[in-house]
C-alpha cells in the first residue's frame, strides 16, 4: 500500500446575517460555538470563522462590527478546543485581533490587497496566510467577468501575490494559495480552474479549494437552485481537489466531505 493523506477539511462558521448559504443561522455567540463544536465532532480539521459575507452583492461591514462578531467566538472555541482556527477577513486589524484571540491562519479573499499595510501585518503576525484570487469586489465580481485565459491569469496573480507577501517578510512555508472558485468567474471559468487543479498544486504551495455550495453547481445542474441543494456537486468538486492533491477544502458539509475524502483515499491507497 502507498501512503497518501487526504486533504484537511476546513469547516465554515459564518457569524454573519447575510452569508449566501447559512446567513443568520449562527450569528450569536452561543449558536456559533454550538456549530463549531458540531463541525469538530463531524471531523473538521480546521475551523474558518467569518464575520463579513463575501457573497456576490454583499455589503461591506465595519471593522468594529467584524471584530465584535468574530473575536468572542474565536476566544470561546480556543477555550474549548485546540483545533486550528482560520479568520476569514480582508481587514488587517481584524486579522490582528483574531490572531491575538487564538486564530492561527489568515484567510484573505483579497490576497493582502485590501489595505497597503496588509502584507506587513501578515509578516508581523507570523501566521499562515491564504492568498485567494478574486476579480473585482464582492459587490460587483459577478458582473460579466472576463479573462483571456482564466487558468494562466489566476496562476500569475497568485504567484505575484505570493512574491509580494514574501517581500514583506511572510515566510514561504506560511503561504497558501486559493484559485477563488466563484469569485469573479463564470461557470466555464470555475470548471476550467477545477480541471487545472493539478497545475496549481504543482506550483509548490499548499492549495485551499473552496467550492462548497457555490452557484456554478447550479449552472451544471439547474435543479440545484438553492445553496442547500448542492451537496452532490460540492462533493464532486472537492473529490477532484483530493485527486489533484490540494492541501485542504473549505466546506459547509463537514461530515459528508470527510467521508467522501476518506473513501477516496482508501481506494487510492488500497
Amino acid at each position: 500500500m502507498s501512503s497518501r493523506a487526504r486533504p484537511r477539511v476546513m469547516g465554515i462558521v459564518n457569524v454573519t446575517p447575510d452569508s449566501f448559504s447559512d446567513g443568520g443561522r449562527f450569528v450569536g455567540l452561543a449558536e456559533g460555538l454550538e456549530h463549531a463544536r458540531r463541525l469538530i465532532a463531524q471531523g473538521a480539521d480546521i475551523l474558518d470563522i467569518g464575520g463579513e459575507s463575501t457573497r456576490p452583492g454583499a455589503a461591506p461591514v465595519s471593522e468594529f462590527d467584524e471584530i465584535s462578531r468574530v473575536v468572542p467566538l474565536i476566544e470561546a472555541i480556543r477555550q474549548a478546543s485546540d483545533i486550528p482556527i482560520s479568520i476569514d477577513t480582508m481587514k488587517p486589524q481584524v486579522a490582528r485581533a483574531a490572531v491575538q484571540a487564538g486564530a492561527t491562519i489568515w484567510n484573505d479573499v483579497t490576497a493582502l490587497r485590501f489595505a497597503p499595510e496588509a502584507p506587513e501585518v501578515a509578516a508581523e503576525l507570523g501566521c499562515e496566510v491564504v492568498l485567494m484570487h478574486m476579480l473585482g469586489q464582492p459587490g460587483t465580481m459577478q458582473d460579466a467577468p472576463r479573462y483571456d485565459d482564466v487558468v494562466a491569469e489566476v496562476e500569475a496573480f497568485l504567484l505575484a501575490r505570493a512574491l509580494t507577501a514574501m517581500a514583506a517578510g511572510v515566510a514561504r512555508d506560511k503561504i497558501w494559495l486559493d484559485p477563488g472558485i466563484g469569485f469573479g468567474k463564470t461557470v466555464a471559468h470555475n470548471l476550467a480552474l477545477l480541471a487545472a487543479l493539478p497545475r496549481f498544486v504543482a506550483l509548490g504551495y499548499p492549495i485551499l479549494l473552496g467550492a462548497s455550495r457555490k452557484r456554478f453547481i447550479a449552472g451544471v445542474d439547474p435543479s440545484a437552485g438553492e445553496a442547500t441543494d448542492r451537496l452532490g456537486g460540492s462533493l464532486a468538486a472537492h473529490l477532484a481537489g483530493g485527486a489533484a492533491g490540494v492541501a485542504a477544502v473549505r466546506v459547509h458539509d463537514v461530515r459528508e466531505t470527510v467521508q467522501a475524502l476518506e473513501v477516496q483515499t482508501a481506494i487510492a491507497t488500497a
